[in-house]
C-alpha cells in the first residue's frame, strides 16, 4: 500500500461563503426591495461565513 498516494483534505471553505453570501442577499431582497439591502445582506452574509470558518468550523478539525 505504500505505492498509493495520500489523499489530501478538500479544502472545501468556499461553500460556506456562498451560502452566506446567498442567504444574506435574499433575506436583504425580503427585508426591502431597494438594491442596496440586498448588496448589504450579501456582505453580512460574507462576514458571518468568514467568522463562522475561521472560530467555530477551525475547532472541528481539531477534534
Amino acid at each position: 500500500m505504500s505505492h498509493h498516494p495520500k489523499a489530501e483534505k478538500e479544502n472545501l471553505n468556499y461553500i460556506y461563503y456562498l451560502v452566506g453570501i446567498l442567504s444574506g442577499a435574499f433575506i436583504g431582497a425580503i427585508i426591502e426591495v431597494a438594491f442596496a439591502w440586498v448588496i448589504a445582506g450579501a456582505l453580512l452574509g460574507f462576514l458571518f461565513s468568514a467568522f463562522f470558518v475561521q472560530v467555530l468550523a477551525k475547532s472541528s478539525e481539531e477534534a
